[in-house]
């Protein structure tokens, strides 16, 4: 895969709340990744850890009067996403940076054929007639599998996975150079996950294209990803290249993330599940955020905020005592 050591994407100390009647939701606190053209940045968590946010945040798409970006700063091909107004902005999503939503049911119109959808995002980018931007969205249909005599169908005449791929079709039609993909696949049988996600691999290559793949799916992480964040209430607690986060995991959450995924390779009983819930975003603890489910915290875990600390190499993590390379860890009482 051809990649670039400049930064295509920067987010730096990224804090986002959400204003509701019951209280501030604190659903993205001091998160910072960085991401070069054509590199795959898998930001992997549980549901409610924030990820979809983040993403959100990017594009400056939150829920309008509730989700607020109270801090940090968004770079993205060196220009400030936040010094960009509505016009700049409507300018740049869908033709420099897209989104594959999670669910391809409801991304789609149902009252307007899939060739339209595809066309109107060439034609608000692209200086171009209606009938080459037909021309155009029946080429990229092809581009995903699916014929471009499908063009004058509608969303109801489609399966679930050819959904997903008319999504991705719009998402990539104007061949952006960043796109972010929310669980591409999470509504999708197993094997036609497999051809989608060859497909945005391929897609993606064949463009240069950088991905932000938000996933729980460690194994989707394994064949598509070049980096990997593990994200967790709010906070990314470990950071690096597929290889450091694979082969020498250095925080205690990923290590459990690890440990309640089935192992060929290993003969176990059963799987080792990490006990206790997410702690409420109405109301996160003062120190560490995973302190209360974490089987080597001790009482500095509780009342510290663990720094992020770089452990080699690029390889970051946010922990007091960090996993040491063969899945062994301090104890917090040390």
């Amino acid at each position: 895969m051809e990649t670039s050591t400049k930064k295509l994407l920067e987010i730096r100390d990224l804090r986002i709340r959400y204003h509701t009647d019951n209280g501030i939701v604190n659903a993205v606190n001091g998160v910072s990744f960085s991401l070069a053209q054509g590199e795959t940045l898998g930001l992997v968590g549980e549901t409610g850890a924030g990820k979809t946010t983040t993403a959100l945040g990017i594009l400056r798409l939150l829920p309008d009067q509730v989700g607020r970006l109270e801090g940090g700063s968004i770079f993205f091909d060196g220009q400030d996403m936040g010094s960009l107004n509505d016009e700049e902005l409507r300018k740049k999503r869908g033709n420099e940076l897209s989104m594959i939503f999670q669910d391809p049911m409801t991304a789609l119109n149902p009252v307007l054929t899939v060739g339209d959808q595809i066309s109107e995002v060439i034609r608000v980018h692209q200086d171009i007639s209606p009938g080459r931007a037909t021309e155009l969205a029946g080429e990229m249909l092809e581009l995903v599998g699916i014929p471009a005599a499908r063009l004058y169908e509608y969303p109801h005449q489609f399966s679930g996975g050819m959904k997903q791929r008319v999504v991705i079709a719009i998402a990539l039609a104007c061949r952006p150079k960043l796109l972010i993909a929310d669980e591409p696949t999470t509504a999708l049988d197993v094997t036609i996950q497999a051809q989608v996600l060859e497909m945005i691999g391929k897609l993606k290559t064949e463009i240069n294209t950088a991905m932000l793949l938000i996933t729980h799916d460690l194994g989707v992480v394994a064949h598509t990803c070049d980096k990997v964040a593990i994200m967790y209430a709010g906070e990314i607690l470990e950071y690096g290249a597929l290889e450091q986060i694979f082969d020498a995991p250095a925080h205690p959450y990923t290590l459990g993330l690890f440990g309640s995924i089935p192992d060929i390779s290993r003969e176990l009983r059963r799987l080792t599940p990490i006990e206790g819930l997410m702690p409420d975003p109405f109301n996160l603890p003062r120190g560490c955020v995973f302190a209360e489910r974490c089987r080597f915290a001790g009482e500095r875990c509780g009342e510290e905020k663990p720094p992020e600390q770089d452990i080699g190499g690029g390889h970051r993590t946010r922990c007091l005592f960090p996993v040491k390379t063969g899945g062994s860890a301090s104890t917090g009482g040390n």
